[in-house]
């Protein structure tokens, strides 16, 4: 499952809480190497590290699943061709819905069931 939000920064004190806020003590955290994701590993989670100069992958750890929503939302939202930027988290927010719940089927089935 994915979960986007709109930040203003990308700072550890901007990003930490919302990690903390949707994701449980004891998970396991895949990420990148950017700086902000340095106080993972003093924090509740299973931190691993993937370093995209060298590899995409280190065996089982990988963080290909974002990449591939973002793949996916970057396809969708260019052929807008421009969003409003009061309007753009909610379209983010369809990418993030069609995302998790992948076939129409599935996201037919999930919006019957909220109704």
């Amino acid at each position: 499952m994915v979960y986007t939000v709109i930040v203003f920064d990308t700072t550890t004190s901007t990003l930490l809480p919302v990690i903390k806020r949707k994701i449980v003590p004891d998970s396991v955290v895949y990420t990148d190497h950017y700086r902000s994701y340095n106080a993972l590993d003093i924090s509740d989670f299973q931190h691993f590290r993937i370093n995209h100069s060298t590899d995409f992958a280190k065996g089982k750890n990988h963080i290909n699943g974002i990449e591939n929503f973002w793949s996916q939302a970057k396809r969708v939202l260019r052929k807008y061709n421009g969003i409003d930027k009061k309007n753009f988290h909610l379209f983010l927010k369809e990418c993030e819905f069609r995302f998790n719940y992948e076939t129409p089927k599935n996201q037919l089935k999930t919006l019957k069931k909220w109704c």
